[in-house]
């Protein structure tokens, strides 16, 4: 049995996918593989500080919701 295909992965709120480990454009008429090194560097960059903020995100909500609340105010 060969292993699962990953799923893309779509930049949020953007035209934009990482399939395969490439970037790509998607619009109304198609889809365009993004070619250009800095461009995609970018996207990288992007990405991974997106995934960092939705980590922190989790971890604040975590925190949140195992403190105590002396005044029950929740």
């Amino acid at each position: 049995m060969s292993a699962p295909t990953p799923r893309p992965r779509q930049l949020p709120r953007s035209p934009v996918v990482l399939r395969s480990g490439q970037w790509w454009l998607i619009g109304r008429s198609g889809s365009v593989p993004a070619s250009d090194p800095v461009f995609t560097t970018v996207l990288d960059d992007f990405a991974q500080a997106m995934a960092a903020a939705d980590r922190a995100v989790v971890g604040l909500r975590q925190s949140e919701s195992s403190a105590p609340d002396p005044g029950n105010r929740r």
